[in-house]
């Protein structure tokens, strides 16, 4: 019986797998082709199965993340996109909400909308929001507007009418009317996409998943045709963004699901490490090739939310953004990773990201034709990689390519040395990365005291303990396998799936049949989604309501019982509500009504239990550390002091538990190198994790 697991994750460089059988792991990293990523896959796959001697038909269960989506949208390299929606309303994703996310800015640059104007085709018809008919749909309207989507080379439809999330047959009509002229042309509804109230989030998000549709399923489509041409005939499941997995149906109807797929891969690779170590309270720092990811996890769960922004055009600025309304683990993203480009600014400053090489020329130390020096070639320039181990000595680095680079775009305009214009580098990106982090914290009402860093990705064990330091941890943990965390986080997710309608009520007149009829139909058919994807396994519900005190703008997730509401709960979740706030908000508000926008129901199998699998079977744990004796040194340029010295270098497949290493020094493996800073130690403990922890005072 076919019962090895693999996961397959697409970043903007490199391809990572992690293949599970017979209670071993193998882990793999490959650069991915742009161009046609099936193909870097495909290469990955058969190269893995190699390594694991293994054929094709052993694999029982293949899961797949990619940025294909994320990609599509911030490249605009999606379907040309035509919307549909309610006269009058046409320039809804032009006017947002009418905020702005830089008030002094009097040049202030707002995302272009991915449909233009004379593709938001309006049509007479109109729903109040109680769901009642105000003026018919006008289908001759409708049909008039079938020459102008084939005259205008349509090639993905979006529909988006005001309050259809409550009455959605406007909007079915109108793909029942197209589908009779045009079978093959993507349609996608707001009432299905995303059915909440604020109709420029709903539009937006709906255009979006219009937008990426035929991309995304042609894709895997043509993925799923190569795979069972190379002898697979595992069942693929999609990675989503809010942590659950799903069919390539479910994925190739709502693409926009997965414009987070990697990194919430990587997020529950990390809770599911704090759980095994039992720490309730972690930071989740993932740094690959084109971006870093940072995520709060507490009580071995990471953050959510049911909105997230992509295509920011104002750096790090909350607003500036295409919004999607679509469930997330909820992290902040920062253009900091590998490949990130680095160049001098009209200020003379030296500016990283978030501009990337990604793998197709990748940094210039690739020898693939990059010229302009990354993260990479700095990192490289100082001495924490070997240039001939990189990879697993599968990319071996042209140190004298990195150097050209960082001396031509870096060190010449500012009079550095080449090696000096690197420390800059990686001094601008760790603090980039710190500043991010601490703004996080702030959004989300916690600190960082107390926690532990759990580093991962091919950069983040590189950069963990200067991105440590500068958030007052002094902890940081290395799992194995750190190299392919999101791979191997997929390996650990349920099969899952959410669903969130909008139901206004306010606690004072809440209708607890309606809030239960709608709560029944939404685990219903969240229940049919997860059992088509696995059938006969035992499900878990969970149910949420997001509340606001009368007049606010913003929402807090309170949750329910996952079974039906009783009248006499309600002062109960009033209670709750209030309790959620005053975490946020110190304290409160008396005598204030509270109203729900909307609820969330997550349907999901049962996730896996105890510690991830090991890559390699752990040794008898000593009684006490004993200190490592390393076999090679490493000339590195510390980037606290610049000063150059000898590091020792270990190799961390020969470290066993109970081993300890001081710092300042390099552990290497494949996919990564852990780099011990002066003043840490690390511990190499039973489940083959590197535990570093700050020795010295902070200074």
């Amino acid at each position: 019986m076919a019962s090895a697991r693999l996961a397959v994750d697409i970043g903007g460089t490199f391809t990572d797998l992690a293949l599970e059988h017979d209670g071993r792991r193998t882990t793999l990293k490959v650069l991915t082709t742009p161009a046609a990523p099936e193909e870097g896959v495909l290469t990955g796959v058969r190269a893995i199965l190699d390594q694991a001697s293994l054929a094709p038909t052993a694999i029982g269960l293949m899961i797949h993340g990619t940025t294909l989506a994320t990609n599509a949208i911030i490249e605009r390299k999606g379907a040309r996109t035509a919307l549909i929606t309610t006269a009058g309303f046409r320039d809804v994703l032009a006017m947002r909400n009418e905020s702005r996310y830089d008030q002094y800015d009097l040049n202030l640059v707002l995302p272009e909308p991915l449909v233009p104007r004379y593709l938001r085709l309006p049509v007479p018809e109109r729903i109040d929001n109680r769901g009642e008919v105000l003026t018919p749909l006008d289908e001759a309207a409708v049909r008039a507007l079938l020459p102008v989507l084939a005259r205008e080379r349509v090639e993905s439809l979006a529909v988006g009418f005001l309050h259809s999330f409550v009455n959605p047959g406007h909007e079915a009509r109108v793909r029942a009317i197209v589908a009779e002229a045009r079978p093959d042309l993507p349609v996608s509804l707001s009432s299905e996409v995303s059915p909440e109230m604020r109709e420029w989030e709903r539009f937006s998000t709906t255009v979006a998943n219009a937008y990426v549709q035929p991309t995304i399923a042609r894709y895997l489509r043509r993925l799923e045709f190569e795979l069972r041409a190379l002898g697979l005939t595992a069942s693929l499941f999609l990675m989503l963004s809010g942590g659950g997995l799903t069919t390539v149906e479910t994925a190739c109807r709502f693409p926009i699901r997965l414009v987070e797929s990697g990194p919430a891969g990587g997020a529950i690779f990390a809770a599911r490490i704090a759980r095994a170590k039992e720490l309730p309270r972690v930071l989740s720092f993932d740094m690959g090739g084109t971006t870093a990811k940072i995520c709060l996890i507490d009580d071995f769960r990471p953050q959510t939310a049911k909105s997230f922004e992509v295509a920011r055009v104002g750096r790090f600025r909350k607003g500036s953004g295409l919004p999607l309304s679509i469930p997330v683990i909820e992290m902040v993203e920062i253009g900091a990773g590998g490949g990130s480009l680095a160049r001098v600014d009209a200020l003379g400053r030296i500016a990283v990201g978030p501009e990337s090489a990604g793998a197709d020329p990748g940094p210039a130390c690739y020898g693939r034709g990059g010229l302009a020096p990354a993260v990479t070639d700095a990192n490289l320039l100082l001495g924490r990689y070997d240039p001939e181990r990189f990879a697993g000595s599968k990319l071996p680095l042209d140190r004298a390519a990195a150097t050209a680079a960082l001396e031509r775009a870096i060190a010449r305009p500012l009079g550095l040395s080449p090696e000096m214009a690197a420390l800059g580098i990686i001094a601008i990106v760790d603090e980039t990365m710190a500043n991010a982090a601490r703004v996080h914290a702030i959004e989300s009402g916690k600190t960082y005291a107390g926690r532990t860093l759990i580093a991962f990705g091919g950069g983040g064990p590189v950069h963990a303990c200067r991105l440590a330091e500068k958030l007052g941890i002094r902890r940081v943990l290395v799992p194995s396998g750190a190299g392919v965390g999101s791979a191997i986080g997929f390996l650990e997710a349920p099969v899952a799936y959410e669903l969130v309608r909008s139901l206004y009520q306010r606690l004072s007149a809440f209708d607890v049949r309606a809030v239960n009829t709608l709560l029944e139909a939404m685990a219903a058919e969240a229940i049919a989604l997860v059992g088509a994807a696995s059938p006969g396994t035992p499900t878990i519900e969970t149910r949420t309501a997001f509340m606001r005190y009368v007049g606010q703008g913003h929402e807090i997730p309170v949750p329910l019982p996952p079974r039906r509401l009783e009248c006499d709960e309600i002062a109960t979740i009033r209670a709750a509500y209030d309790a959620a706030y005053a975490r946020f908000y110190d304290r409160p508000v008396p005598g204030s009504d509270v109203e729900v926008l909307s609820f969330s129901v997550i349907v999901s199998t049962e996730s896996r239990t105890g510690p991830p699998t090991p890559q390699t079977p752990a040794a008898a744990t000593g009684s006490s550390p004993v200190q490592s004796q390393a076999a090679l040194t490493q000339r590195v340029r510390d980037d606290a002091t610049g000063e150059v010295a000898d590091w020792a270098v270990f190799p961390r497949a020969a470290l066993r538990p109970g081993q300890r290493i001081t710092g300042p020094a390099i552990i290497s493996e494949d996919e990564t190198s852990t780099l011990l800073a002066r003043g840490w130690s690390a511990v190499c403990d039973g489940l083959g994790y590197l535990v570093l922890d700050k020795d010295t005072p902070d200074v």
